[in-house]
C-alpha cells in the first residue's frame, strides 16, 4: 500500500511551499486533504481555484453546502463528509439541512431536495442527463447557468473525494467530531 505523504511548507514540492502557508493562514492549520495534494502542486492549484470559483457561483449558502454534501455521502467520502459538516457549522447551515444530506433523509424544502436530485443525477450518470432531470430543475427555479455551476462544483468534490480514497487521508482533529459512515 502507497502512504501519501503530509506536507508541510518545508517537505512539500516548492510549487505548493506558497499555497500551504496560506492554507496555514487561513485555517489555522494545514488540513490534511492540502498536505496530502501538496504533492502534486497542479491538483492543490487547480483544487483551490475551483473552490474559489464554486463558492462564488450564483449559489446561497445552503445550496453550495448541498452541491458539496451531495456529492461527498454518494461518493462515501470518510475526509469530507465530516470537513464539510464542520464547515457548513461555520457557514451558520440549518442543523436539519446538513443532518439531512448527512443521513440521505428528505431535506427541509423542495428547492433544495431538487438541487440534491439533480446534482445526483449528473453524478450517477456522468453529466449524461435526460431532460426530464433538467426540466425538474429548471422547474425548481434553478437556471441554466446553474446547471453548468453544479459541474463546477462535481469537478471540485471530485478532486477532493478521489484524492481522499486514494490517500486515505485522515481526518483532522477538527473534524473528527463529526465522523461519519453510511447507514446501512
Amino acid at each position: 500500500m502507497t502512504n501519501f505523504t503530509l506536507h508541510n511548507e518545508e517537505t512539500a514540492p516548492e510549487g505548493s511551499k506558497a499555497m500551504l502557508a496560506k492554507s496555514q493562514s487561513d485555517f489555522g492549520m494545514i488540513p490534511g486533504l492540502h498536505a496530502v495534494m501538496a504533492e502534486a502542486p497542479g491538483l492543490l492549484e487547480a483544487y483551490k481555484t475551483l473552490h474559489e470559483l464554486f463558492v462564488n457561483s450564483s449559489f446561497d449558502q445552503d445550496e453550495v453546502t448541498v452541491i458539496w454534501q451531495t456529492i461527498n455521502v454518494e461518493h462515501a467520502c470518510h475526509y469530507c463528509v465530516p470537513a464539510h459538516t464542520a464547515i457548513a457549522n461555520s457557514m451558520g447551515i440549518d442543523d436539519t439541512i446538513t443532518d439531512a444530506l448527512r443521513n440521505e433523509t428528505l431535506l427541509p424544502n423542495e428547492r433544495l431536495e431538487a438541487l440534491r436530485t439533480f446534482t445526483l443525477n449528473v453524478v450517477r450518470n456522468r453529466g449524461n442527463v435526460d431532460e426530464t432531470a433538467v426540466k425538474a430543475f429548471v422547474d425548481a427555479g434553478f437556471s441554466q447557468r446553474q446547471i453548468l455551476e453544479v459541474v463546477l462544483g462535481i469537478a471540485q468534490k471530485i478532486m477532493s473525494n478521489y484524492t481522499n480514497h486514494l490517500a486515505k487521508t485522515p481526518v483532522d482533529k477538527p473534524f473528527q467530531q463529526f465522523e461519519w459512515h453510511r447507514a446501512a
